[in-house]
């Protein structure tokens, strides 16, 4: 008799993915709320003055505090004042941004060797040891700010550089496991990074006013240890390696996806210059872009912008930044099951779905960046926008990050290596543009320069791509086809 799982490995495969992601994103923004927490405030700035009813521009911070301590300082008025301010860190709006931004400086480079790494040695090791490496690197992180800026940097740096190895080799995994029509589905795993940054945000907070925002860096990574085990023992590269698997499930995925075979040799070359001068790739690389550059700027900088353009606490900050980042689950999840709806149906072709969300994804959010641009001192609007804003985000993974697998399943892993190598320079940029935006010069219109160029940003992919983008499976995923090709336009 057949044996049927209660929960399939696909499930399974679903969870680990989601969780692994969280945890990389989780590690990657802990030091974009802690940073607040530690930094010297600034000693005057236009932004409390305007949202306070206050005329002029010359605000005067008394003792050296600032409203993200208020609630701590109350409580240890007398004998903690000292040991707070010993504490702070006088960096600058600059090398604030030097240091969040750092984990992207070369995440990029590793992105295209992750790709081809998990074609080679599987996506469960290559996945699984670039997040370990990310976590353990995560235990130095407290040695290195106390140490100095430099070192910093260094660590998340290379922090970076190993995390990036990654998040390409899961759609390695994608190919192998995951028929079309499910697609959508699965790759909203992905959007765990919102649900990481979600969580993040408010229990930093409460660690740091109830432990250290060393405490921070150590509990996150060993959260990710855990993580690790369970990623070992439970995930497998391919159906026909899993041991637990149920007869009916591998012969329904095998009978459903589109990897050939052939494709498990490492031997079996890629067609670059296909891939290089595919206008559908170079597309989707843009739709990529834009996404990532709006998420980007809300995720990284909404700490900053919610301190000290509003004037929140940290436990304000903490939950109020990472909260939209639950939408964007909720909506990519939401929209991935109305999504394969359509496709299971034929009520819509797969390169009119995926335009669709990209749609959502893009120009949609680019709204809401407009609108929190021109929100002022209105606290309660802008956290509207920014919570529809990024959760509209999470269409993306019906949309220009599962389009890499419609064009090629097999060289997918290999696509979202090219694609981050080029978008991932969102995460860098992003925070060093709004570094050198805002560097002695914290203003309203100066953010709002900053989310309306966003806005652009976004709108700009969103047209390219529904111009001249498509999710049709392009004739290079083919090797037996593309040799023959080329071997015909030698002759």
């Amino acid at each position: 008799m057949k044996r049927k799982d209660f929960v399939t490995c696909r499930t399974v495969l679903w969870w680990m993915v989601f969780s692994g992601i969280g945890i990389n994103y989780m590690l990657r923004v802990q030091l974009n709320l802690v940073i607040v927490a530690i930094v010297v405030p600034p000693r005057k700035t236009s932004i409390i003055g305007q949202c306070n009813g206050v005329i002029g521009d010359n605000i005067t911070w008394q003792d050296d505090s600032f409203s993200i301590f208020d609630d701590y300082q109350q409580d240890h008025e007398n004998d903690s004042q000292e040991v707070q301010k010993s504490h702070l860190f006088p960096w600058n709006e600059y090398e604030q941004g030097l240091a969040t931004g750092a984990f992207y400086w070369i995440h990029m480079l590793s992105e295209i060797p992750g790709g081809m790494l998990a074609r080679k040695y599987g996506t469960k090791s290559v996945f699984g040891i670039g997040n370990l490496l990310t976590i353990l690197l995560g235990f130095l992180l407290p040695v290195a700010i106390n140490y100095h800026l430099y070192a910093l940097i260094i660590i998340r740096v290379i922090q970076g550089f190993v995390g990036g190895l990654a998040y390409p080799a899961a759609h390695n995994m994608a190919a192998k496991w995951i028929p079309c029509n499910e697609r959508s589905k699965f790759v909203s795993a992905y959007m765990g990074a919102g649900v990481g940054i979600g969580i993040a945000y408010p229990i930093c907070a409460f660690i740091i006013n109830y432990l250290s925002w060393e405490a921070v860096f150590y509990i996150g990574s060993m959260i990710g240890i855990v993580w690790y085990l369970a990623w070992y023992f439970l995930v497998f590269d391919t159906p026909m390696q899993h041991p637990r698997i149920s007869e009916e499930e591998r012969i329904y995925i095998e009978n459903n996806v589109e990897v050939s075979s052939e494709f498990t040799s490492e031997n079996k070359p890629v067609p670059w210059r296909r891939i290089l001068t595919s206008v559908p790739f170079w597309m989707t690389i843009f739709a990529n872009w834009s996404t990532v550059w709006g998420y980007f700027t809300l995720m990284i900088e909404a700490p900053a912008y919610f301190a000290f353009v509003h004037g929140w606490n940290i436990n304000e900050v903490g939950i109020l930044s990472g909260f939209p980042h639950f939408f964007t689950m909720i909506f990519a999840w939401f929209f991935a099951q109305y999504s394969d709806w359509l496709l299971k149906t034929d009520r819509m072709t797969v390169t009119n779905v995926r335009k669709l969300a990209t749609f959502f994804c893009t120009a949609a959010p680019a709204l809401m960046v407009v609108g929190l641009s021109f929100s002022g001192c209105h606290s309660i609007l802008a956290i509207f926008f920014i919570m529809i804003g990024v959760a509209l985000v999470g269409s993306s993974s019906s949309g220009p990050l599962v389009i890499l697998v419609d064009l090629s399943p097999n060289y997918a892993s290999v696509l979202l290596g090219i694609t981050g190598l080029i978008v991932d320079s969102a995460g860098f940029l992003s925070p060093l543009f709004v570094g050198l935006m805002i560097n002695n010069n914290q203003t309203i219109e100066r953010w709002q320069i900053i989310f309306v160029i966003t806005a652009l940003n976004m709108v700009a992919g969103f047209l390219l791509y529904h111009i001249w983008g498509t999710a049709k499976q392009q004739p290079w995923n083919n090797y037996e086809a593309v040799m023959t090709n080329d071997n015909m336009e030698i002759r």
